[in-house]
């Protein structure tokens, strides 16, 4: 079974249960997405796509 779900989602999860769970302040994660979105538009921006999708294969790649 496969289940698509968009990696701002799943980060949006992440972010949700810091906050909830571990006490990080909202503002914190505001400025960690922000600072995201400066460096995608930076010359980092190819390294980042790469280890991404390196990442996602990894995660998706199936052992059985």
């Amino acid at each position: 079974m496969n289940v698509n779900l968009p990696l701002v989602f799943v980060l949006g999860l992440f972010a949700w249960g810091a906050v909830k769970f571990l006490g990080v302040r909202t503002w914190v994660v505001v400025v960690i997405a922000l600072f995201g979105f400066w460096l995608s538009d930076t010359f980092l921006a190819p390294a980042i796509r790469s280890g991404t999708e390196s990442g996602v294969s990894v995660i998706n790649d199936p052992h059985d």
